[in-house]
């Protein structure tokens, strides 16, 4: 920089000479503390005389700030407050310094993934919608295989889609302008702004973060633009070492937004503190310090018992203990991962009186597995995940789910012997059959991936069960679909999301759209069928339908009525166990909202 000596230095200072310019080092020291920015006078020390200053070296974007301010005074033009996307604000500071051009907003990153980071982001949102702000949801990249279908045809992650519901608006592609969906442990196919544009590993991916940044940014922007106040979501944890060069889903996200970000534990696992010290530990210093407070989640107990522990992390990170959101049991919302599903009640929970049994395939690929949700509410439903042959037993139902690796968890259903168990309750006529896109095609005859879309080009015999043949096709289907079940008379909603293209001739029609396209098919009596429509049970009347039919088949009383699948009150309990859990007003605050 023109006008400055710099000194090389062996610590994280740096001796500076100002040998040109129109200003005196009191007077450049001066000007720089009216910008909140203070430097150390060395007139002082021995040795030196006026003309020296030293200065701390800080992260990355408080150097660059530090920069600019000392370029606009030595170059003589005058220092204007403006925008300052990459400039990183500690604890409440955040607030004060904001620009008006710079939406409020706030992030929950997680020490690790299930720490409850979705449905915080989901409370938030309800929380301001009741405060009378418009808000949105972001998520600037997420590694999912439950996702959704936007009323335009974009693939969201379907967290994000229950975000935006929690904020009462249309679920937006920009709301998750990254979505990846592994299909082996080394890849993922790549969905950009809901469009998937291949399949890619772990380093062809990184070598393009740059550019899919730069997608993120452009999303979150033309979205804010539209909102009061939006509520950010990070991936994962921020600590992740070997990931922190590439890591566009957390830190990088928060400091384009200006957002202070509150890191989220989950306690039930253990080691909370621990973590939210290790974690500081670990960061960048300009990473450090975005994170503006730490919030304890799925608390069981007296929590006047951590206060100890409160002032410890307040002691050691500098950062305080925001909340501690209580252990929310049977909240009814989705969940976010495969992770949640599984520890979720299947198997768990016994209900008592005359119920239906219906067993769910739990495939290692497994996909939107939140199709399985409304039958969890029904209390004449029991509900099993199935993990092996000796689990499946004889019950009133199967479900296949949908499969991102159609072709790799057929594979498992024949290597395990449950393939042979399937077709056995298929012979015996006793158990309804029933696949939901992935599930489907497997219950046909064969599956082809010419192109490679899941697999190495192979084929594979399915079940067998129906008169049907499948062939994924590079061009995905994603929309929201309305049809009629040809069995009932009634009308479903749902939405597709597949590769695959199946036909044959000899099934009988299931489902049919509007215009004559099949969406479902299976045996004339309905005994083994198959849709490629997600949230088919969402409908209330279809459900409740599909449960007395089992019913009637068990010889049991049908009922007419079940339970309504509805989120609304859900959004509402969270809202407002998650106000009474942590200190919004601080919170509100950091945003700059008080």
């Amino acid at each position: 920089m023109p006008g400055l000596m710099v000194y090389p230095g062996q610590a994280n200072f740096l001796l500076v000479k100002l040998v040109a310019g129109r200003l005196t080092v009191k007077e450049l020291a001066r000007n720089l503390l009216d910008e909140g920015i203070a430097i150390r006078q060395c007139e002082n020390i021995d040795g030196l005389d006026g003309r020296f200053f030293r200065l701390a070296v800080r992260g990355e974007s408080e150097n660059s700030r530090l920069c600019e301010k000392l370029s606009a005074l030595l170059g003589g033009s005058k220092i204007t407050s403006t925008p300052d996307r990459t400039m990183a604000d500690e604890g409440e500071g955040l607030a004060s310094r904001r620009s008006a051009k710079v939406k409020p907003a706030i992030m929950f990153q997680g020490t690790c993934s299930s720490a409850g980071k979705s449905v915080l982001t989901a409370a938030m949102c309800r929380i301001l919608l009741q405060d009378g702000y418009s808000v949105a949801p972001f998520k600037s990249q997420n590694m999912s295989l439950n996702s959704f279908v936007t009323p335009a045809g974009g693939e969201i992650g379907r967290a994000q889609a229950v975000q935006a519901q929690a904020c009462r608006i249309a679920p937006d592609v920009r709301m998750n302008p990254l979505l990846l969906k592994p299909s082996t442990d080394t890849g993922s196919q790549v969905i950009v702004l809901g469009k998937p544009v291949g399949n890619m590993d772990f380093n062809r991916y990184v070598r393009r973060h740059e550019d899919y940044l730069g997608v993120a940014r452009q999303a979150y922007d033309s979205l804010s633009g539209q909102y009061d106040v939006m509520v950010l979501e990070g991936a994962g944890s921020p600590a992740e070492v070997n990931l922190l060069s590439h890591d566009i889903a957390n830190m990088k996200t928060a400091r384009y937004a200006q957002s202070p970000v509150l890191l989220v534990g989950n306690i039930d696992r253990g080691g909370v503190y621990a973590s939210f010290v290790g974690t500081m530990e670990v960061l960048p210093a300009d990473d450090r310090a975005m994170i503006a407070g730490f919030v304890v989640n799925r608390f069981r107990g007296d929590v006047s018992l951590l206060g100890d522990a409160h002032d410890f992390i307040l002691r050691r990170t500098g950062c305080p203990v925001l909340g501690v959101v209580p252990e929310l049991r049977e909240l009814g919302l989705p969940e976010e991962d495969s992770v949640g599903f599984r520890e979720g009640p299947f198997g768990g929970v016994v209900k008592c009186g005359e119920t239906v049994e219906i067993a769910v395939i739990d495939f290692a690929h497994i996909s939107n597995f939140t199709d399985m949700d409304p039958l969890r509410i029904e209390p004449d439903v029991q509900l099993r995940l199935i993990h092996s042959a000796s689990d499946l037993g004889t019950p009133d139902a199967v479900i296949l789910p949908g499969s991102k690796n159609v072709i790799a968890d057929l594979a498992f259903l024949k290597a395990s012997g449950l393939g042979d168990k399937l077709l056995d309750l298929y012979k015996s006529g006793k158990t309804e059959i029933i696949g939901i896109c992935g599930g489907f095609q497997m219950l046909g005859r064969k599956i082809a991936d010419p192109h490679g879309i899941e697999s190495a080009g192979r084929t594979m015999a399915g079940l067998g069960m129906l008169p049907l043949a499948t062939v994924l096709a590079p061009e995905k289907m994603l929309k929201q679909t309305v049809a009629r079940h040809l069995l009932s008379g009634l009308e479903v909603r749902g939405y597709e999301i597949h590769h695959g293209r199946t036909g044959g001739m000899e099934a009988a029609p299931m489902m049919i759209k509007p215009d004559g396209e099949l969406v479902g098919a299976g045996e004339a009596d309905g005994r083994v069928w198959g849709t490629y429509l997600h949230g088919v049970f969402d409908n209330d009347v279809f459900r409740r339908w599909f449960i007395d039919r089992l019913r009637a088949g068990r010889g049991l009383p049908t009922t007419g009525s079940g339970a309504i699948y509805d989120l609304e009150p859900a959004f509402d309990r969270l809202a407002q166990a998650v106000r009474d859990s942590l200190d919004i007003d601080h919170i509100y605050r950091l945003m700059g909202l008080l």
